[in-house]
């Protein structure tokens, strides 16, 4: 932990805000640039004291919830925020995803060759095109947490008649795999967390698949389905980071010219599907 370095960043931040964009009033004595540094332990939530000793560089190392409860006192940005965790030695707090860029969305939405759709650590699918709805035939239709891709594969019936399919199961073990990779890098993802212990209390087959402490970022794979509407496709899944939100970009690139570049224009025409696992 770099006391001197936490210290100076936090007063930098501190003399960069104004009381008015924290809804603080501005008053017409104010001898600092920012704000106090009793507003902000009182945005923050701890004692005056404790935070002076911060700035003072003499303080004891503060808590992921004291460097979340100051990222937010601060309004600190993604970037700053990491850094804010760096300067103790800490992790940062994991991104959930939730919020999609908008650039994202519109990327998604211009793709309309391919199905791709964004997804978050936990691997919920939180955006997608429509041609990844229509290939998956019922995303708009089902509550945040049923698509979930490895809660879906992982509970309800099917699950061995899943896992028998080699490519099925070579699928879902590289993604246990990339799960237990990201666990590691994010310990303080309460939402991870709870996943990986809900799978664990209800999925065998889970289980045998993190036992194996096998580790690997998911990257692109080779994939073979049997969709209901337009038979057997075969395609290269890419995986792609968003830097600095926390997300994936899934892309089904079939090969040019191909029978599943076909069935994915046909797709485009299909009205309704079949409900099926997200794949």
């Amino acid at each position: 932990m770099d006391r001197q370095q936490l210290a100076d960043f936090l007063r930098t931040r501190r003399d960069a805000i104004t009381p008015e964009g924290v809804g603080l009033p501005s008053g017409q004595r104010r001898r600092t640039p920012g704000l106090r540094r009793q507003e902000v332990a009182q945005l923050a939530g701890i004692s005056v004291e404790y935070y002076i000793r911060l700035e003072q560089a003499r303080g004891p190392k503060p808590s992921r919830q004291v460097l979340g409860a100051l990222a937010r006192a601060l309004v600190l940005d993604h970037d700053e925020r990491a850094h804010l965790f760096h300067l103790v030695d800490e992790l940062p707090e994991a991104d959930s995803g939730r919020e999609v860029p908008q650039a994202v969305r519109n990327l998604l939405a211009g793709l309309d060759d391919f199905p791709a759709y964004a997804m978050d650590t936990c691997y919920d699918m939180i955006a997608w095109n429509d041609k990844a709805e229509r290939l998956m035939g019922y995303l708009s239709a089902l509550s945040a947490p049923q698509r979930n891709i490895l809660r879906t594969n992982f509970s309800g019936d099917g699950v061995a008649e899943r896992l028998a399919d080699p490519s099925i199961r070579r699928f879902l073990a590289d993604s246990v795999s990339d799960l237990r990779a990201s666990y590691a890098r994010n310990p303080g993802d309460r939402k991870l967390k709870a996943l990986v212990e809900e799978l664990l209390r209800t999925s065998p087959e889970f289980g045998e698949l993190w036992a194996d402490h096998r580790v690997a970022v998911r990257t692109a794979q080779r994939k073979r389905v049997v969709h209901p509407e337009v038979g057997p496709l075969e395609f290269d899944c890419q995986v792609l980071d968003v830097p600095g939100t926390g997300l994936r970009l899934v892309v089904y690139v079939p090969q040019p010219d191909s029978p599943t570049a076909a069935a994915f224009r046909r797709l485009s025409r299909v009205t309704s599907a079949t409900p099926a696992p997200p794949v």
